[in-house]
């Protein structure tokens, strides 16, 4: 048989891959490559999710790529036909942007077991939602003896200097510009207030984080003692030991659902779907639920225990009932004009 210099090319690269990842074969060509988010969530998905695929797919060889969801949208769009990420995850905005834009299939829902043991909103049809996300307040209990109690309590002034916030490209700033905007008369259509607010909050700054896990890093340093923030990043820090906090302020904790999607294209679908089907396991949900991580369930035979009961809620319908869930769909319509503005005048 006769090879043309483009199949030995082909057939040197998965040789290559093969011999990089032993666990690989010929067929799968590279490894899976799923684009977590930074932070804790890295930390979870290395440790849990990532041994559970691979306990139960033959040792299937895959990486994390941690990084924003701009950004992994960004890089599938630049190579459409021969995407380097094979599963993505989302946050509602991102995951609307991802879809609108054709980067990812529909969810194979009629060969998954688990998806319909999901609650409702989690039964996404392009890319199911293994978890919620809570953003709140958090403070370090040894410099801030009195615990926050509202978003407003940013501004006081004896925070000078010692607040921390993220940019807009995270869901966690996009999310908090909102409530700040309604908490001064705005809305998702209307952030101009949010904008005056942080013109206001400037004297109290301490940094501006390029994303959640950087954010966490900075209470770790001690560089700040309040920020909004995860409530799952919050419990990584304390289970090292690092004095931080978490409260629902009473303008209401910020709920979204955290989606994954197989991405159109890929060369490793199959293996793309059975990680999708690890994510939503009452397993791995369980696991993710517990100490050090405590990411909130969607799968519906998971009850929920320990710090999110005691904290967040004792099911999922006292969470929709509690938490202050935002219109991703108006919010899309202007986040980009947000992010430029945000990243002109919000400067410290």
């Amino acid at each position: 048989m006769i090879m043309n210099r483009r199949s030995l090319m082909t057939t040197a690269l998965a040789l290559g891959a093969m011999k990089a990842f032993p666990g690989l074969s010929f067929a799968q060509a590279r490894p899976l490559v799923f684009a977590t988010f930074t932070g804790s969530w890295e930390e979870a998905h290395k440790a849990v999710l990532v041994p559970a695929f691979r306990k139960a797919n033959a040792d299937a060889a895959m990486v994390l790529d941690p990084m924003l969801s701009v950004d992994q949208i960004a890089k599938v769009n630049a190579a459409k036909a021969n995407p380097p990420i094979d599963v993505m995850l989302h946050d509602p905005g991102p995951a609307l942007v991802a879809i609108g834009q054709d980067l990812v299939e529909p969810y194979p829902v009629e060969k998954s077991a688990y998806y319909k043991d999901l609650i409702a909103e989690a039964q996404e049809p392009m890319g199911p939602a293994p978890f919620f996300q809570v953003v709140g307040l958090t403070y370090n209990p040894e410099a801030i003896k009195t615990p926050p109690t509202s978003w407003a309590d940013l501004w006081k002034p004896e925070f000078k200097g010692r607040v921390g916030i993220t940019n807009l490209n995270s869901t966690l700033g996009t999310g908090w510009l909102v409530e700040i905007a309604k908490m001064r008369g705005g809305s998702e259509a209307n952030v101009d207030p949010a904008f005056k607010a942080l013109e206001e909050l400037k004297p109290n700054l301490a940094a501006v984080a390029a994303n959640p896990g950087a954010l966490a890093t900075l209470f770790q340093q001690g560089q700040i003692d309040i920020s909004p923030g995860n409530f799952n990043a919050i419990q990584i820090l304390k289970a090292r030991g690092v004095p931080v906090e978490f409260v629902a302020p009473k303008e209401g904790a910020i709920a979204f659902k955290t989606t994954i999607h197989i991405v159109k294209n890929s060369s490793n679908r199959e293996l793309a779907f059975k990680l999708i089907e690890a994510s939503l396991t009452p397993e791995v949900q369980t696991t993710l639920m517990n100490p050090p991580y405590l990411i909130v369930p969607t799968n519906s035979k998971v009850t929920m225990g320990g710090e999110i009961a005691r904290v967040l809620a004792k099911d999922t319908a006292e969470l929709k009932q509690k938490f202050v869930f935002q219109d991703w769909k108006k919010i899309n319509e202007q986040r980009s004009a947000w992010i430029e503005r945000f990243n002109r005048e919000i400067k410290i």
